[in-house]
């Protein structure tokens, strides 16, 4: 019989909608423009996102879920961690590995997810407890920008939190750096960080993987205005704008932009707000950060983990770094 499912809400309706008034005021008004990416994923975001997936062009989640199938048991065994910590978690599908690897062992007696969305985390947990009897979901519900500290402990052993995905790619180096200290400060000594991370390769492969042919992540790009129309009673026009997506190899990241094909302005009646676009100005929406070994383990150590194994799949395309802390 399954345990019952437990969710701490951090985060409702009114935070999330005073956070998204806060970016687009604040983004908007800046030069150049921008927009975080975690407003990409409403319902049609998140569907959209994941046919993105399953795309010949996007091979992130094909090969970090290659890497799990072969090293999810050794991940398990290295760690002896009893309680899984997901760290935007959506639907848990990748993280059935993990917790399948767990159980093996002997030791799972908890899961933690951790996500911004309470309906998903709602139904996500509600299958992992009915597909998992006798281990313990506890989902939290909450922003990773404030909430990371209020993680519950282990109820006993110690936890290995994941951050799987490549979503560590969309902080600047400065959020990456307080991002992993506040990780291991919510840590005890002997507890682990899993982290995937896409690695550097060929420019035109990148590029592709950001705009596939099919048009797919460009409706995703898009969608953000449509977001913005929804939620904050604006008037974009998202025909209006092209999908850019580029290399930028000073930083070692992708870009994604949004480019005004005309000159026009938009009202944001929600915020009072009127926002002039310049033929040809861009609006960026997504930095997706490439890495190397050497760069994971470095900011890894600087935030107080030490690297102890790192895997890749057979192409060298994605890596998973588990780190302890202490």
């Amino acid at each position: 019989m399954a345990r019952s499912l437990t969710v701490d809400v951090h985060l409702d309706a009114a935070d999330m909608a005073r956070a998204l008034r806060d970016d687009v005021r604040t983004g908007l008004a800046a030069t150049p423009k921008t927009l975080p990416p975690k407003w990409f994923y409403d319902d049609r975001g998140s569907q959209l996102f994941d046919e993105i997936t399953r795309l010949a062009e996007y091979y992130p989640t094909r090969r970090e879920r290659e890497i799990l199938d072969a090293h999810a048991h050794d991940i398990a065994r290295r760690t002896g961690a009893n309680a899984l910590v997901e760290l935007g978690s959506g639907t848990s599908t990748k993280t059935r590995l993990l917790l399948d690897a767990l159980r093996d062992t002997g030791n799972l007696r908890a899961f933690i997810p951790f996500d911004c969305s309470e309906a998903t985390l709602r139904a996500a947990g509600a299958a992992i407890a009915s597909a998992y009897p006798g281990v313990a979901v506890h989902a939290v519900v909450g922003d990773f920008e404030r909430h990371l500290a209020l993680l519950p402990q282990a109820m006993e052993g110690h936890r290995v939190v994941a951050f799987l995905g490549g979503t560590i790619g969309n902080l600047a180096p400065a959020e990456r750096c307080k991002f992993l200290q506040e990780i291991a400060g919510v840590l005890t000594d002997g507890e682990y960080l899993l982290l995937g991370a896409d690695l550097v390769k060929d420019r035109s492969r990148l590029v592709a993987a950001y705009d596939d042919a099919a048009g797919v992540t460009a409706a995703f790009n898009r969608n953000v205005l449509s977001v913005i129309n929804r939620e904050l009673d604006a008037d974009f026009v998202p025909e209006r704008f092209a999908h850019v997506a580029r290399w930028n190899e000073a930083e070692q990241w992708i870009e994604m932009w949004l480019r005004a094909e005309v000159a026009h302005e938009v009202w944001i009646h929600g915020l009072r707000m009127q926002v002039g676009f310049a033929a040809g100005e861009e609006l960026r929406t997504e930095i997706s950060a490439k890495f190397t070994r050497e760069r994971v383990e470095r900011e890894l150590d600087a935030a107080g983990f030490t690297p102890v194994e790192w895997w890749t799949d057979r192409a060298g395309d994605f890596g998973l770094s588990l780190a302890t802390r202490g």
